[in-house]
């Protein structure tokens, strides 16, 4: 009796527990709990693969890009024989990478992009690198925040910028692409028909909202957690998987990423 009685308090504690399991993942459908952005991050800089999304405008495929972190890619090389290292990401920080190709609008050249953010230990950023270039002209922007400027520069046909900028000059992004880029670049971005922008304070910081939900990928409704924030006046919108897997993201502009299926 005693052995019978052992089994069922087991077996009953497994359903419970299974049931508590089931409600929390699928029985709480269309329901959003408040989750820290921490937490989130994390979960994005230790996702074991990278994100791989196909881009979109007005619905329309305009290219791809893929999201990578260099702790993903440390965490990649583990298994249940190798562990992470203590301290992974607060050791020596950590660098993430977005790159892709995408066409927009009326613009028939194919932009390529390729940028890179290194972060300290203390989730503050150091460095940034970013590329962005098509037949027409190239753009580079460097920075390096101890300097608090960037330098940018600008080659295309019948232009060359070189210039260094201090964070303290940013008032307005739409005055700061013709002043830089001119004419020339004034076709190149506009052709990418982005959303205008109001101008912003400097410094202005993202306020970032946090929450697990459900979410629709492909056919099926997913658990995910899904961050939102408004920058001058667009709202921006991303869906993370459980694992840390970017699946989606909704832009200005109608601008939009998928993952790849």
């Amino acid at each position: 009796m005693p052995a019978r009685l052992t089994f069922f308090a087991i077996a009953a504690f497994w359903l419970t527990m299974n049931f508590l399991l089931w409600r929390s993942e699928y029985g709480a459908r269309g329901s959003e709990v408040s989750v820290p952005m921490d937490l989130v991050w994390r979960k994005i800089l230790t996702a074991p693969d990278a994100s791989t999304l196909n881009v979109y405008q007005n619905g329309e495929r305009s290219g791809f890009c893929e999201f990578s972190t260099s702790v993903g890619q440390e965490m990649a090389k583990l298994d249940e024989n190798h562990l992470p290292p203590a301290g992974l990401v607060a050791r020596a920080g950590y660098q993430i990478r977005l790159y892709g190709d995408i066409s927009f609008g009326s613009f028939t050249n194919r932009v390529k992009f390729d940028g890179q953010l290194q972060f300290s230990s203390a989730d503050a950023w150091q460095e940034v690198n970013f590329k962005i270039s098509s037949r027409l002209v190239t753009v580079e922007v460097h920075s390096v925040a101890t300097n608090q400027n960037f330098h940018l520069k600008i080659i295309g046909d019948g232009l060359n910028t070189d210039a260094t900028v201090r964070f303290s000059d940013l008032q307005n992004p739409n005055a700061l692409l013709h002043t830089f880029a001119g004419n020339a670049g004034g076709d190149f971005f506009g052709a990418l028909d982005l959303p205008g922008f109001a101008a912003a304070p400097t410094g202005q910081k993202l306020e970032w909202h946090a929450s697990r939900t459900r979410g629709k990928i492909g056919t099926e409704t997913v658990p995910v957690y899904r961050i939102e924030t408004s920058f001058l006046g667009h709202t921006v919108l991303v869906d993370v998987s459980t694992l840390g897997e970017i699946l989606r993201v909704e832009l200005p502009g109608n601008i939009s990423a998928r993952i790849v299926e």
